[in-house]
């Protein structure tokens, strides 16, 4: 039994949420779980230009878990898009600077050019995602 309590605490990034999430089958969905691995997403993101959109929160935040299976599922519906889940516990030095969860930043060309503040429901995220895919 210890073992398996062990793995359960290895577990990060969306697999760490313990929460039965939609499946992602476009292949955008991204999770960073450490400072370095988020690091790695971002530069990606500004170096290929791909439109993408990162989702800060938390598993303690109860919006975050609430809007969370949505960001996972709209995943599917934007394939032209990257999606970013990032815990701000697993990433405290470069999530540092989010003061609200859930925070969405949404990037086109490599710059961030949106960011919406706490979940406001599946249709506000929607609304966002296609505005900026």
């Amino acid at each position: 039994m210890e073992g398996s309590n062990e793995q359960d605490k290895a577990k990060k990034g969306l697999e760490g949420t313990a929460i039965d999430l939609p499946t992602n089958r476009r292949v955008n969905l991204k999770s960073a779980t450490s400072d370095d691995d988020f690091t790695n997403i971002l530069a990606h993101i500004k170096s290929s230009k791909t439109p993408a959109v990162i989702k800060y929160g938390a598993p303690w935040c109860p919006v975050c878990i609430q809007i969370l299976p949505a960001f996972c599922r709209l995943s599917n519906n934007f394939p032209k898009l990257t999606f970013v889940y990032t815990d701000i516990d697993e990433c405290p030095e470069t999530t540092q600077h989010i003061r609200y969860t859930p925070t969405f930043q949404f990037y086109r060309n490599g710059e961030k050019v949106d960011e919406m503040y706490g979940a406001g429901g599946e249709e506000r995220l929607h609304d966002r995602l296609w505005l900026h895919s």
